[in-house]
This record gives structure tokens, C-alpha cells and sequence, in this order.
């Protein structure tokens, strides 16, 4: 049940008071848990930017459609997915993987054609689109780290991806923007949010039993 109080607690926090900070200890714990996360065939398709840099984040503002909470916030993450699936990042992970799993070396190499088989055919825009669904795993499970360690966050889909990925230098790595994640603490006094009660859809509609 603690996790759904703190789901229940949490909510799209609207305005940061930008003289609270949240300490690294905390920041490293929600990175963590989407570093965590599971992926399609475990292969981690998503990188996390963790912007504290102010120059930075207010530079975000006006790509973020001028969304202050960007610039307010104590950090802001960035997900940031493969731009398409090469051989060289298929074979990446599974060399890990045998390696710290002490397995043979070739253990993986028919799992590994079959996945080329699949992703290699596909254009770069198939490609992302999958690649960019493994990344909201990984933001849906900070955005619960940071409610149980009872810090705001506000998911933003809401920027410009293209003027991101040129300030964050995302095209050098081979990375596209997804999804934005400020976090911080709630300005208790001045978020219109904050009071309003928390909505959602009915149970008995939400969940359909068959």
C-alpha cells in the first residue's frame, strides 16, 4: 500500500519553489530507478540527462513552450532514446551481459540475428518510435521513486524535441529527446494545483475484468 499513498500524494506539480534544492543522494535514487527499469530485450534503448546547470534550464524555458517550472525546478531530466538500432548497439548490451555473467562469449548470437532481423529492416522513425516506448518505462518508474521520496516531479511532453536535442547535443550521440522530467518542491503557496483534489476515471471503469 505505500506505494499507492504515495501515488495518491503526488501530482502535477505546477510551481517550484526555486531556493529548495533536491540533495544528489536523492537525484542518483530517482536516476536509479530508471536505470532499473525493464526494457525491450533488456537492451537500456534510453539515456537520462540530469540538468542542474540554471544557465541551462533557463535556456529550456523557451523550449519548453515557456513553461517556468523548467527554469524553477531544482533538476530537470531528460530522457532521451536511440535514434534507431544499429548492430554495434544490439551486440553492446549482450557483450555485457555474457561478461558480467560470466556466460560464453556467443551465447547470445542467435537472439542477437533475430533482433537485427526485426530492427535493421525498419527506417529510423520505426525505430525511435520503439525505442522511444522504452523510455517512458523508465520516467513512469522515477516519477514513483520521487513520490516515495516525497519529491514533486512534473512529466513534460510539452517541448520543442528538435531545439532540445541541438542546446543538449543529442545528435552527436546518436539520441533523440522524449520526455522531460523537473523535479524539485512544490511552492505551497502560489501552485493553483496543489489544493485541487486529485481525479481519475472509476475503478469499475478503469479496470476491465473478462
Amino acid at each position: 500500500m505505500a506505494l499507492l499513498k504515495d501515488l495518491e500524494w503526488r501530482y502535477a506539480t505546477k510551481k517550484y519553489d526555486p531556493s529548495k534544492k533536491v540533495s544528489q543522494e536523492d537525484v542518483d535514487k530517482i536516476v536509479e530507478a530508471a536505470r532499473l527499469a525493464p526494457t525491450s530485450s533488456g537492451m537500456q534503448q534510453f539515456r537520462v540527462f540530469v540538468i542542474s546547470n540554471q544557465e541551462l534550464k533557463d535556456q529550456m524555458v523557451e523550449i519548453a513552450l515557456g513553461q517556468q517550472i523548467v527554469a524553477d525546478a531544482s533538476h530537470v531530466l531528460v530522457f532521451a532514446s536511440w535514434d534507431e538500432y544499429t548492430e554495434e548497439r544490439i551486440d553492446s548490451i549482450f557483450k555485457l551481459t555474457t561478461q558480467e555473467r560470466g556466460l560464453p562469449a556467443d551465447k547470445f548470437v542467435d537472439y542477437t540475428n533475430r533482433l537485427k532481423a526485426v530492427y535493421l529492416k525498419q527506417t529510423p522513425e520505426e525505430n525511435f518510435t520503439h525505442t522511444a516506448k522504452q523510455a517512458y518505462i523508465g520516467f513512469g518508474l522515477s516519477i514513483a521513486q520521487a513520490a516515495e521520496l516525497k519529491i514533486d516531479a512534473t512529466p513534460m511532453e510539452g517541448f520543442n524535441s528538435e531545439k532540445l536535442d541541438e542546446l543538449l547535443d543529442l545528435r552527436s550521440k546518436g539520441l533523440k529527446s522524449v520526455l522531460m522530467l523537473p523535479i524539485g518542491y512544490r511552492d505551497e503557496e502560489n501552485d493553483w494545483l496543489l489544493p485541487m483534489k486529485k481525479v481519475r476515471n472509476p475503478k469499475e471503469e478503469f479496470a476491465i475484468e473478462l
